[in-house]
């Protein structure tokens, strides 16, 4: 399909993905309204990296998803809405619970209530697999059954069966993608890869981190927003959730000692008590089977994590200013 001339809504689209789908989407043509959650400072996020010329096709609108009117305003007139707004700090979710259910469910009933009265022809609902918890069998599939092992994974859940209950109940044209753990530019230091990345090019000999042992699968940013596009283009994808993922996993020590290796042989990585989950909330395998997305959306990863890793360090490198790698962010 062509999305040249298109008018599409991208929530969260100061965010890490979300600003990569919006320059992606304008690059392809698309009209594209990137609401960004409000601020005094009117600071856009990371949509400050996209270029003069993609954001020529992008019209900023400055809201907050907990708010129905702002929401309606940014629905209304779009063919499709990718809702990627949401709070998403695992370690603040212990914090702050409620807003996460605040954000993550009351903001996507609101954008699901638009979209149904604008007659919207498409939304894509952005899930996430600390939705399933620790494996209970691996690779994991979208039928492995839902954990809500920290607050924000619970409020994840309960937005990804909202979804699926205005499909079932209302005939809502939502698909639910489940991207597996995306890395790139413009991640911030909350993350555990910039967190390693800026430890070391600050020429820290001590790296901290949580816990080593956990098995991540990392997927590069590009190969995730691909995975948006398709599922969008998908009407096979529709009432149904798709994994996105690489199907590869590392530990984070192995990833950890992986990064050291390329930046600065010389560090040590330390596990900090400070910086582990609590016990019973910590996810310790997630392992993506992305059958289905090979199979009904023609998707698999292209960009190896190598290199990925290494675009990642090229980014923060360049952008050492933004990042306080000798503070945990959460």
């Amino acid at each position: 399909m062509s999305w040249k001339d298109r008018t599409v809504l991208v929530t969260g689209a100061g965010g890490f993905i979300g600003s990569h789908l919006t320059g992606a989407l304008a690059d392809l043509g698309a009209d594209v309204r990137a609401f960004v959650h409000y601020n005094s400072r009117s600071d856009w996020g990371n949509l400050c990296y996209l270029t003069p010329e993609q954001m020529e096709l992008v019209t900023v609108i400055m809201g907050n998803v907990e708010d129905s009117g702002s929401v309606d305003d940014a629905v209304k007139g779009t063919e499709c809405v990718f809702h990627l707004a949401a709070l998403i700090g695992i370690p603040y979710s212990y914090v702050a619970p409620r807003s996460y259910v605040a954000t993550n469910i009351g903001g996507t009933i609101n954008v699901m209530d638009s979209a149904l009265r604008h007659g919207v022809m498409r939304m894509v609902h952005t899930s996430t697999s600390e939705a399933y918890g620790t494996a209970q069998y691996a690779p994991i599939d979208e039928e492995h059954p839902l954990q809500g092992q920290s607050p924000y994974s619970a409020s994840k859940i309960g937005a990804d069966k909202l979804a699926e209950s205005y499909w079932r109940s209302f005939n809502l044209p939502v698909a639910t993608i489940r991207p597996f753990n995306t890395f790139g530019p413009r991640q911030s230091a909350r993350a555990v890869i910039p967190s390693i990345i800026s430890q070391l090019l600050t020429g820290r000999d001590t790296i901290e981190l949580g816990s080593l042992t956990p098995e991540r699968d990392l997927t590069y940013v590009e190969d995730t927003v691909r995975g948006f596009l398709a599922v969008a283009e998908s009407d096979q994808a529709v009432g149904k959730t798709i994994n996105v993922g690489r199907g590869e996993l590392i530990s984070i020590g192995d990833l950890a000692n992986k990064l050291v290796a390329m930046l600065n042989p010389d560090a040590r990585v330390v596990s900090v008590e400070s910086r582990v989950r609590p016990e019973k909330s910590e996810v310790m395998k997630l392992h993506c089977d992305n059958t289905k997305a090979r199979e009904i959306l023609g998707w698999e990863p292209i960009v190896s994590l190598d290199d990925g890793l290494r675009r990642t360090a090229e980014f923060v490198r360049e952008h050492l200013d933004i990042y306080r790698p000798e503070e945990y962010a959460v």
